[in-house]
């Protein structure tokens, strides 16, 4: 009985101890994570594979209505490397998106929370190969590249 006693109170300890370590994650706490996890590729990292031709495929993961900011500009050789799919969608349709779980995956939004989540969830879906553009779309545009518009393709300049 005294055994079974001090096992109940070891357990009792146990639980309470790391309800008190446990918190509530934020949603940075969530993002720096998936950040940590998959790690980020700098937007000049991305444009040299793309120039280069390597086998990368860019998939963009913000809300249809986001679309209308402009997207990573791509050519017709390549336009095959560059998916879309929203994250409230990605569990549900990734599989018929990128088959290819070996597949080498660039994910991003507008400015890289949603795309490090979303590839952290490939990650978990067994997609070896996935990461995150650093600063997403807005850290693209940042770095001085191109973003495909309605009206074309649109470089920022920094004023002086």
């Amino acid at each position: 009985m005294h055994k079974k006693f001090l096992k109940l109170i070891f357990a009792g300890a146990l639980i309470a101890g790391s309800t008190l370590i446990a918190k509530d994650m934020t949603k940075m706490d969530l993002i720096n994570q998936a950040k940590k996890e998959v790690g980020e590729l700098t937007p000049n990292k991305l444009k040299s594979m793309l120039d280069e031709g390597e086998d990368v495929i860019v998939l963009d993961v913000r809300e249809s209505e986001q679309h209308a900011e402009g997207s990573i500009p791509y050519d017709d050789f390549n336009k095959e490397n560059f998916r879309s799919v929203t994250r409230g969608n990605l569990e549900w349709k990734i599989n018929k998106i990128i088959p290819d779980k070996e597949a080498y995956i660039v994910t991003y939004c507008r400015r890289g929370g949603r795309g490090a989540l979303a590839a952290k969830v490939m990650r978990e879906m067994g997609y070896k190969h996935v990461t995150t553009l650093k600063g997403g779309l807005k850290g693209w545009a940042k770095s001085g590249y191109p973003v495909k518009t309605g009206l074309g393709n649109v470089i920022l300049k920094k004023e002086k």
